[in-house]
């Protein structure tokens, strides 16, 4: 069994187009998405239509829900900016997305936890500007039980890492194909950031002696991606899609 992982595609089109394009290549039995799919100044109605039309099962990210939360005005800017562009049955679509799904025997997928879409399972915002990866057992506290699933497939923080779980369990966050940076104030004020452009997702192969994973970079058109960022206003999305990098929270 391969399985194709994708996560927060945050409406970045071209990079999801630029992993379609490449998953032929891997042999995947399946593709799942983990969600985050519109949020951001980029694409989000394209990447709507793109996702409605593949049908890949596909989790609820937090930034799916809260498209849906309440009106726009009271919307950070990239919620508000996807949620003014989206159609009732681009709405609608959202609104069917699970929290939580098994796309297959023995995995579970959902976006951050399978309790909470806001919290990262493989990482720990320890302090102020203080971002550092769980250990075994904080990742394994984080996650939770899950009940016949060997392999948990999570996202939210856009970095790409895979943890041994102290039970046996196996955690992978395949990165994210649209959005290689970004700060947050929750806990703590934090930068996120993958270190290069790349849309990143990973395939996940279960064998004889366990799961294994492929983390995959991608090349596409990041520095289009970004100047339709700072087109929409949106520097610290600019500087973030053209290098992977970016300044303090």
């Amino acid at each position: 069994m391969r399985i194709a992982v994708l996560a927060d595609i945050h409406g970045n089109l071209r990079a999801l187009e630029a992993v379609l394009a490449d998953l032929p290549r891997r042999g995947a039995d399946l593709a799942v998405n983990l969600g985050d799919c519109l949020s951001g100044p980029l694409q989000p109605a394209a990447v709507a239509d793109r996702l409605m039309a593949l049908g890949l099962p596909t989790v609820r990210g937090n930034h799916d829900r809260q498209l849906l939360d309440g009106p726009v005005a009271d919307m950070g800017f990239s919620d508000a900016f996807a949620a003014a562009r989206l159609t009732a049955a681009q709405r609608d679509w959202l609104a069917t997305l699970p929290p939580v799904l098994t796309p297959a025997e023995g995995v579970l997928a959902c976006h951050g936890t399978p309790a909470d879409d806001l919290t990262y399972a493989l990482e720990v915002v320890a302090a102020p500007q203080l971002l550092r990866p769980a250990t075994a057992a904080e990742a394994a506290a984080r996650i939770g039980p899950t009940p016949g699933a060997g392999l948990v497939l999570c996202a939210h923080s856009h970095l790409a890492r895979m943890v041994r779980l102290p039970d046996g369990r196996v955690a992978v966050n395949p990165g994210s194909i649209g959005q290689p940076g970004y700060t947050d104030i929750l806990p703590y004020p934090h930068v996120v950031c993958a270190g290069t452009p790349h849309a990143r997702y990973a395939v996940v192969e279960r064998g004889a002696a366990g799961w294994s994973v492929e983390f995959l970079a991608i090349p596409y058109d990041w520095d289009a991606a970004a100047a339709e960022a700072l087109a929409a206003g949106r520097a610290d999305w600019a500087e973030a899609l053209a290098t992977g990098q970016l300044g303090p929270a």
